[in-house]
């Protein structure tokens, strides 16, 4: 059994919340890049590490043939993993954990994990959520970064037609905003990030870590 699996005390955490599009995936990777405050991070993208699953010619290793149909079907339909199925989501992160070699004092990065509020309190047990970086993105600023590949992060992506945004757009709102008000009543620190069509992921950062050091 691994450090991490030993481990009885939550990982602290950075969590990046915002719509489909709004550069959380850019600004994780630049995050991993450069760090923040100082500090090695571990970008967990949910949903890149769905679409690695599902990308796969037969069943990953791990993972059995009814859970590799399943990744691939909630990616195709643009739906949400509930909390039943959280024990998937669970293996998903650990397995995450266990290569990136995450170590104190590292800051881990999630995004796209959790994504509602029952997710959020199933995932307490493994991380404890101190920063939320919420990138606020209206919906036409999210359609012109998808049409610009602004993040760089939207080529060979089939979950970028214009009904499966809309429905991302509209389950965001409905599920996934509720979780600034969730963790601000923990006592999270809420960093607040205009994303425009033009944001970069290297101004995204520098805005952070300003605001996170004042």
């Amino acid at each position: 059994m691994s450090t991490i699996e030993k481990s009885c005390r939550p990982i602290g955490a950075i969590l990046l919340l915002g719509p489909t599009s709004a550069g959380k995936s850019p600004l994780g990777d630049y995050m991993m890049q450069r760090g923040m405050l100082g500090r090695r991070c571990h970008h967990f993208d949910f949903g890149r590490e769905l679409r690695q699953v599902a990308g796969r010619k037969a069943p990953a290793r791990g993972f059995s043939p009814d859970e590799y149909q399943f990744i691939s079907d909630v990616l195709e339909q643009g739906r949400f993993l509930e909390d039943e199925h959280f024990p998937l989501a669970e293996k998903i992160f650990m397995n995450f954990l266990m290569e990136s070699r995450w170590q104190e004092p590292d800051l881990l990065v999630l995004n796209g994990l959790p994504r509602h509020i029952g997710q959020a309190r199933d995932i307490s047990r493994r991380v404890a959520v101190t920063h939320l970086l919420l990138l606020e993105c209206s919906a036409e600023d999210v359609c012109a970064r998808i049409v610009r590949n602004t993040g760089g992060d939207r080529l060979c992506r089939t979950d970028d037609g214009e009904d499966l945004v809309r429905k991302k757009l509209e389950l965001y709102h409905g599920r996934t905003a509720p979780l600034v008000a969730y963790y601000a009543a923990q006592g999270c620190t809420l960093i607040r990030l205009r994303s425009d069509a033009g944001s970069c992921a290297e101004d995204l950062h520098a805005e952070a870590e300003r605001l996170m050091l004042s």
